[in-house]
């Protein structure tokens, strides 16, 4: 793996937030009128013009809530969209099932349509999906008045069974040697961890809430399921913006909770190590994780309209950003996000 930065321990008398987050103060070492300038910013009446509608923000430093605002109508128990921050939500799915032996990223993933004999996409392994170099045939675009594989899964054809959309696609690249970003990757990994558990809808919700919500005290989370039983893991796990900084927090802390390790030891590391990209693209992506937004050494789950999850290791910070932002000023957001962060010293 890459030479990655340490991921700092819960500070020592620090309570775990699993029932309610504890408060804290923005250190003194901070930037604070340079803080609160940027917090100011967002919430202003007249809605600036690159930040558009910022809903929540939530940053936890050390362990402790040290800013918790939100925008006109929207209230801290508000359940708020996720889109691709579901994503990393499922990257964690597959840690699951990775630690309970029930699944090999090293291996061809789960999936039935590409058992035929000869067929090419029988060799596509998860890792390569959770990295998005499966090479498969998906344009990932968000506007419906052109082609858009995105679209058609999420709101047309493949709605009913989106992993099903996603198999369906041809190779466009030998597996390994392309990156693309994909939301049919994602419903296809996420389908992937049904079929490890053989479990299903209902059951495979109440697998993520026994597993993953329920140890972190996220009683919020509303994942969504298509018609066939699949968590749509491309996009939809609704929750409030304090239970997805829980979220941001058990990665924070190498996926263990209250001295618990809930994920496979490794697997931060793994989804924060960078994949290799062609040299034109212009984000880092590690693992259903993308790299670098708030700095070196920061990776983040990341969702369209400016949802974000950031996990600063070298600052103990976890910012969660939710809101909605037109893509063309999408970078203004993730400025303003590292913005934030730099305002809040680095660890000793």
């Amino acid at each position: 793996m890459a030479d990655l930065i340490p991921l700092p321990p819960q500070p020592a008398g620090t309570p775990w937030p699993t029932n309610d987050w504890p408060a804290g103060d923005v250190p003194a070492s901070a930037d604070k009128a340079r803080l609160s300038q940027l917090v100011d910013y967002a919430f202003t009446p007249v809605l600036p013009d690159d930040l558009r509608e910022t809903h929540a923000l939530v940053v936890i430093h050390g362990g402790r809530l040290v800013i918790d605002r939100y925008g006109a109508g929207v209230t801290a128990t508000d359940t708020l969209a996720s889109w691709s921050v579901a994503k990393s939500i499922t990257q964690a799915l597959i840690g699951l099932v990775v630690k309970d032996g029930l699944a090999d990223i090293a291996a061809p993933a789960a999936v039935p349509e590409w058992q035929t004999p000869g067929d090419p996409r029988r060799a596509i392994t998860l890792d390569q999906m959770l990295r998005m170099s499966d090479g498969l045939a998906f344009l990932e675009v968000y506007t419906p008045d052109g082609p858009s594989d995105t679209v058609a899964m999420l709101f047309g054809d493949g709605r009913d069974d989106v992993a099903r959309y996603a198999a369906q696609k041809p190779l466009e690249h030998a597996p390994g040697t392309f990156w693309s970003y994909s939301s049919g990757t994602a419903n296809l990994v996420a389908r992937a961890a049904s079929i490890a558990t053989g479990k299903f809808g209902p059951d495979f919700e109440a697998y993520m809430r026994a597993r993953l919500f329920a140890p972190l005290g996220m009683t919020s989370p509303q994942p969504k399921f298509d018609a066939a039983a699949t968590f749509i893991g491309s996009s939809y796990c609704f929750a409030t913006a304090r239970d997805f900084a829980r979220f941001g927090q058990l990665y924070l802390r190498d996926g263990i909770w209250d001295g618990k390790r809930l994920l496979p030891e490794g697997w931060v590391d793994y989804a924060r190590t960078p994949t290799w990209q062609q040299p034109t693209e212009s984000g880092r992506y590690g693992a259903h994780w993308w790299l670098d937004i708030a700095g070196p050494g920061s990776f983040s789950a990341n969702g369209f309209q400016g949802q974000f999850i950031v996990v600063v290791p070298d600052r103990d910070l976890v910012i969660v950003r939710l809101g909605a932002t037109s893509e063309d000023t999408i970078e203004s957001v993730k400025q303003w996000i590292k913005s934030i962060a730099e305002c809040f010293p680095r660890l000793a």
